[in-house]
């Protein structure tokens, strides 16, 4: 059993929260104009524990919602807006309705820490807090491209309320920010918009749009397509996937919009969860067995395969950075993706890619626990090491040492017949460098502790 030391001279006392607010939100990026983007922020909010109070002889419950929003580069508060959702309580209701809504806001280009508090108004000790990372583009006007998908749990195109507070073009998109679907919403609705169609060689007439859901072993589980026209510039695709049938899982839909000329492609995905635990899971062949284009890589733009190959490269040979660095081709790039984690794959009996899977794992880790004001977690040397070498053994843990800056000593027994990598927060900022290994081919400072006394 992994086991963490910490040696901590301060003893804390932390008083925990008995309960957390029931309250998710979710976000999409859609285009705006050449200079701005449009982030539409979707919130649910479950009523049931909220503190019931009385006006004018009805009951209220009242919700307080923060978002704030800073320029990573600038340091600057672009948004700081407050909230208060409240509804009045039937003295029928046995089950309260769920609080839904969306709000919006222009963003520049740029990298943002995005924050989103909401609190009972009448119970201040009732509350939840997400703290994200926001990367805002432009989408531009040469190249045709896709927005965010947003997942709902309804879209209503008859007898529009266009006064409703979820109306955009010509319908009402009521969303859901939970992003789970099944035994009690068995439909995936789905919305996004498709621009700049027009653009591109006018022989071409028509666009091919792929939309295809994966499971959580990348097996493709639902697949259409059809052509559209370029004889708009932008349009919307919204549709809808009966998932009632789908097991219990993880799933990612995925639109791909093609040029048929070129075979160049942009894509969009978004991850769900289906719960139906009346459902058996078949025991099918997994989308290996369909190559790379029945994979998750299949769909992938160049960009996302070399934001995929990043990351890897920290587990990769030479011979495969090598290999990789020299490709151009979008397919190319797919194919040696897949590939990659082909070969391996510790049991390719079983449907998932284990070690991929706990890589996975990894990333996710590395990119909440070690990420700064401005690296991701991935770009940092706690986050490289974690990534390449797994979870250590054991962590000795500095944080507040009287004559020393913080620091860390992890240590792994099974490498090389146990080796340790000491980091050290040099600069105040919680990017802990590496100072010193005794691993074969990394930084070794015998003399680290130098850099770290404090002044």
């Amino acid at each position: 059993m992994k086991k963490i030391l910490f040696l901590i001279l301060l003893t804390l006392s932390i008083k925990a929260q008995d309960k957390e607010l029931n309250f998710e939100f979710d976000y999409a990026r859609f285009n705006y104009d050449t200079t701005s983007t449009y982030l539409e922020m979707y919130y649910v909010i479950e009523p049931n524990d909220l503190q019931v109070i009385q006006k004018e002889n009805q009951d209220f419950i009242e919700v307080d919602i923060s978002v704030t929003i800073i320029n990573k580069a600038t340091d600057q508060l672009v948004v700081d807006k407050k909230y208060r959702v409240n509804n009045i309580i039937e003295s029928s209701d046995s089950t309260l309705p769920s609080l839904v809504g969306v709000v919006g806001f222009l963003l520049n280009e740029g990298i943002y820490a995005l924050n989103v508090t909401a609190t009972d108004a009448n119970n201040s000790e009732l509350f939840k807090i997400f703290n994200d990372e926001l990367s805002i583009g432009i989408y531009g006007e040469k190249k045709f491209s896709l927005s965010d998908i947003q997942l709902a749990s309804k879209i209503v195109t008859e007898n529009v309320n266009q006064n409703s507070v979820f109306y955009k073009n010509t319908m009402e998109i009521v969303p859901n920010p939970q992003n789970i679907f099944g035994k009690n919403l068995p439909v995936v609705f789905y919305y996004s918009e498709l621009y700049n169609l027009a653009n591109g060689n006018p022989e071409v007439k028509t666009l091919t749009l792929d939309r295809k859901i994966f499971n959580s072993v990348g097996r493709i589980v639902y697949d259409k397509s059809k052509e559209v026209v370029k004889s708009k510039n932008s349009i919307v695709e919204a549709g809808a996937v009966n998932v009632a049938k789908y097991p219990t899982g993880s799933y990612t839909l995925a639109l791909s919009l093609i040029d048929p000329a070129n075979k160049k492609a942009v894509s969009s995905t978004k991850k769900f969860f289906i719960y139906n635990p009346d459902i058996v899971e078949e025991q099918v062949a997994d989308g290996r067995n369909l190559g790379v284009i029945g994979s998750e890589f299949g769909v992938m733009t160049e960009d996302e395969c070399d934001l995929h190959y990043n990351r890897i490269k920290f587990i990769a040979s030479n011979n495969e950075i090598a290999q990789y660095e020299k490709l151009s081709e979008l397919e190319s790039k797919r194919e040696f993706l897949f590939n990659f984690w082909q070969r391996r794959d510790p049991n390719p009996n079983t449907p998932e890619n284990e070690f991929k899977r706990e890589f996975e794992d990894r990333i996710k880790f590395v990119e909440n626990r070690f990420k700064t004001f401005n690296k991701t977690g991935s770009k940092t040397d706690r986050g490289r090491v974690y990534l390449q070498y797994g979870e250590p053994d054991e962590m000795e843990l500095h944080p507040n040492d009287y004559d020393k800056k913080p620091y860390e000593i992890w240590y792994y027994n099974s490498i090389e017949g146990g080796v340790i990598f000491v980091f050290g927060d040099i600069t105040g900022y919680s990017d802990y460098e590496l100072l010193h290994s005794t691993k074969r081919g990394e930084l070794r400072d015998d003399n680290w502790v130098r850099r770290i006394l404090a002044n």
